[in-house]
């Protein structure tokens, strides 16, 4: 039975050699989720503002909810709103279609040849495509009310990085496990849906109690939330020590998710 290497390096390495396979494939599936539909790829644009439209009716007109003070706007908050649910939205695409990534390409597991650790980098491809669709909208609004952001807001490939990070080692475990316990996928939906509520995504970390502050402390995207929101908002310059910790702890989790993928992918072909 062949062994495959846990080695960080060879998660780089595959990558780059197969990019031409990883952007046909993102390329695939970002065209083939609106294939047959009338509009295409313009709901990539009409879903994000319809989900902003429901949120800041409910949370801004409905509960009357301002950002950190009763002086904010709506458009405001909307706009605060929409930067948070574009990090948590792309976490959670990608969380949620990680457990169901082997199982939905089983045809290539039997392929030898086939680089199957670049399914859940092919998924992270499509879900930052989408991203950056709602980012487009997000600036276009922010532009119109407020006019042009901070210069900060270019820091924000950086910013996101450690984010993207683990996502990857997050997808790399959970598309490893899904194959071998098929209740993951339920479990993970459910857990995306608390961890929805329980993000500073409605509102401020401020607004959180002492007592539920730790809760920050294990929230695995609370620092990425604060710090888009920051950059893209408020011109704050993230903490350099925040987002070195940040790093550090996305890379392990890439290299462990990595290396989980990578001992347990020789059995894939016996369970499915």
């Amino acid at each position: 039975m062949q062994n495959f290497s846990t080695s960080p390096r060879e998660g780089i390495r595959s990558l780059w050699h197969n990019r031409e396979l990883a952007t046909a494939l993102i390329k695939r599936d970002v065209l083939g989720r609106y294939q047959g539909s009338i509009l295409g790829i313009f709901w990539s644009f009409f879903h994000p503002l319809f989900m902003l439209a429901v949120y800041t009716f409910v949370f801004s007109i409905v509960f009357q909810a301002r950002w950190g003070s009763s002086d904010g706007s709506r458009a405001e908050f909307a706009l605060v709103l929409f930067s948070g649910l574009i990090v948590f939205n792309f976490f959670a695409e990608c969380i949620n279609r990680s457990p169901t990534l082997i199982l939905s390409n089983s045809n290539y597991v039997k392929k030898v040849i086939f680089p199957l650790e670049i399914l859940p980098c092919v998924a992270i491809g499509s879900a930052m495509f989408h991203s950056l669709v709602s980012l487009t909208v997000w600036l276009f609004g922010y532009v119109i009310l407020f006019g042009f952001p901070s210069v900060t807001a270019l820091l924000l490939p950086i910013v996101v990085l450690p984010l993207i990070f683990l996502t990857t080692g997050l997808s790399w475990f959970l598309s490893s496990l899904g194959v071998y316990l098929r209740d993951v996928a339920q479990v993970v939906t459910i857990l995306t849906t608390v961890l929805m509520f329980l993000s500073p995504i409605f509102y401020p970390a401020s607004a959180i109690p002492d007592s539920a502050k730790p809760l920050l402390l294990i929230n695995p995207i609370a620092p990425a939330l604060e710090q888009v929101r920051g950059i893209l908002m408020w011109g704050e310059l993230p903490s350099i020590q925040s987002w070195l910790y940040y790093l550090a702890g996305s890379t392990i989790v890439a290299w462990l998710g990595f290396a989980w993928f990578q001992k347990t992918r020789k059995g894939f072909a016996d369970v499915l």
